[in-house]
């Protein structure tokens, strides 16, 4: 006997989520065009590193988009959570692409560091001015409203931020610049950019590859969990335990349930399946609404082909 609890994840937070990333990518694309023009105009590696920051922000939020797209399809028998994972896999995908250019970021910095070549502050303030602004506008359209947000927005929210870090970076290194002609501080922000970039991705990548990886949600302790079920009446055992997440915010559990052979018997067995499904989604920090329980009777695990914890 199993049971699946239903999720209340409705169609209208995944509206609003498509929404602002599609706002945010609009102006994100505009920063990307003036911060590119900006790098070749005054010769900055700062500029030129928040101009390739923002152009992996213009393809994970391209990606983004797509995904909160396919996110809202229906399931169907041949997918039957829909496309909810292509969020995880989009926040992946943005994650490793920011980390490549946080690398690219230090190791260049090192080289103009000791190599550091023309640069020309006025332009480096007029266009670093232009990110800043263009990335608190999509700053804002993301936080706009409030109301949840998946991975993949507050993956976009984190990127967002760091380039406007980076702008503020760059404004500072063009005002060292222009008043002490010091041009090391262009590296020098660049390394900090860099810095900035790529602490933030590697927890975002270690948060979506144990989505993928299927490992248990932060927060729920499967011990806790197995001791809690124990001490439900009737129940001898608890075996085949696992708990995952479909995507951020929607954990799933599954597990065999051994009962008194009677409560097969007298009926007794859907009372004890509501109480099991109540614990798991009550009890715990991570309330788990999608749970399936397979209730078995004493007997029935010499018909097992293989059990474990």
């Amino acid at each position: 006997m199993s049971a699946g609890h239903g999720h209340g994840h409705g169609h209208g937070a995944a509206e609003q989520n498509r929404r602002r990333l599609a706002a945010a990518l609009a102006v994100t694309a505009t920063v990307l065009v003036a911060e590119a023009v900006g790098a070749v105009v005054s010769g900055s590696l700062a500029l030129l590193a928040d101009a390739g920051h923002v152009l992996t922000d213009v393809a994970g939020l391209s990606i983004a988009l797509l995904a909160a797209t396919l996110a809202t399809r229906p399931p169907s028998a041949r997918r039957t959570w829909g496309y909810r994972r292509a969020e995880v896999l989009a926040a992946t995908l943005q994650a490793a692409a920011l980390l490549a250019i946080g690398v690219f970021v230090l190791v260049e910095g090192v080289q103009r560091l000791l190599e550091p070549p023309e640069v020309h502050s006025g332009a480096m303030l007029v266009f670093g001015a232009v990110g800043l602004l263009g990335n608190l506008l999509a700053l804002a359209l993301l936080l706009r409203g409030g109301g949840e947000r998946n991975v993949n927005v507050r993956a976009a929210i984190l990127e967002v931020v760091n380039d406007a870090l980076g702008s503020v970076a760059v404004l500072l290194a063009a005002a060292v610049i222009a008043l002490t002609g010091w041009t090391r501080a262009d590296a020098v922000v660049s390394l900090l950019i860099g810095v900035l970039i790529i602490p933030r991705t590697v927890k975002l990548l270690r948060e979506t590859t144990a989505v993928l990886l299927e490992s248990t949600p932060p927060g729920l302790d499967l011990e806790d969990v197995r001791r809690h079920l124990l001490e439900v009446p009737h129940v001898h055992a608890v075996h085949d335990l696992h708990a995952s997440q479909i995507t951020s915010g929607l954990p799933v559990l599954s597990a065999h349930v051994v009962l008194d052979d009677t409560c097969f018997r007298d009926g007794h067995a859907p009372e004890i399946l509501d109480r099991l499904q109540s614990c798991v989604a009550e009890h715990f920090p991570v309330a788990v609404e999608h749970a399936t329980f397979q209730l078995e009777p004493l007997g029935h695990a010499g018909h097992e082909t293989s059990t474990h914890d």
